[in-house]
């Protein structure tokens, strides 16, 4: 089963419009800060809400979805650290840290502000203007494990979660599925949080739902975005998003298809 690639990160965001195109996989532990605006998250299952000024700490390998709101007459500002596997598995070995149970709390944190953070956040100011490819690989490297101490210090109990290295196990397809089908993410993305091969995860979904996975998501997607728009009397323009659609265009022509009809006439 594969681990999905990625590498140490910092990033600085900024939107002056609502944006819903929040990452979807979360797929490195990440510890941010809210410069500016608000932020609405839903992971496993939960709703979260970040405002400006808050410290949060996001765990590795869940589906989330964000909604980014400027504040009035300004923009949406926040600055994410990347925790990468490989640069958490040197510091392991370096300083012999290991986690000592599995970790079974929140998925999203949010963080004691504190002397330590703010000063952190502070020395990141000079690369805000800078996009992620465009900083150092070595200053991001050292920024990044920087990070990851300050948390072991103000907040001890996260070495469980950081110092798993643990991949997803085999899981109840049917339930995961049935709860994250509208996560637009890659079929594989599905297979490797399920704990499974991409061909045994297409196995094991026909076995299940007697059908192919793109064919039956996309069916589920439909028929929510059928109830939303019929029962619900919601915007097209929101709901294509809502259920797991990227692009206006293609729902429009798949809801067509299915109902005989484009969803801005329903």
């Amino acid at each position: 089963m594969p681990t999905p690639k990625t590498s140490p990160r910092i990033v600085y965001s900024c939107y002056s419009e609502v944006s819903r195109a929040g990452e979807q996989f979360i797929a490195d532990h990440i510890f941010g800060y809210i410069l500016s605006g608000d932020s609405e998250l839903y992971v496993n299952g939960k709703n979260y809400y970040f405002k400006q000024g808050d410290y949060r700490f996001l765990k590795r390998n869940e589906l989330a979805k964000f909604v980014k709101h400027p504040p009035k007459g300004g923009e949406f500002k926040t600055i994410t650290i990347g925790m990468d596997q490989d640069t958490l598995k040197a510091l392991s070995a370096e300083l012999d840290l290991q986690a000592n149970e599995h970790y079974t709390g929140e998925s999203a944190l949010f963080l004691k502000p504190n002397e330590l953070f703010s000063n952190y956040i502070q020395s990141l100011s000079p690369y805000m203007d800078k996009t992620a490819d465009e900083i150092n690989p070595a200053l991001t490297r050292h920024k990044v494990k920087e990070a990851v101490m300050i948390l072991l210090e103000t907040n001890p109990e996260l070495k469980n979660v950081l110092f798993d290295f643990g991949e997803p196990g085999k899981i109840d397809l049917e339930a995961f599925m049935s709860k994250n089908y509208r996560f637009n993410v890659d079929i594989s993305r599905f297979a490797y949080l399920t704990g499974r091969s991409l061909a045994t995860f297409k196995r094991d979904f026909e076995r299940i739902f007697n059908t192919s996975p793109n064919r039956w998501i996309q069916t589920q997607r439909l028929k929510d975005a059928y109830y939303l728009l019929k029962e619900k009397g919601e915007k097209v323009s929101d709901v294509y998003m809502d259920v797991g659609f990227k692009d206006l265009s293609h729902f429009s022509f798949a809801f067509k298809k299915a109902y005989g009809v484009a969803p801005s006439a329903v």
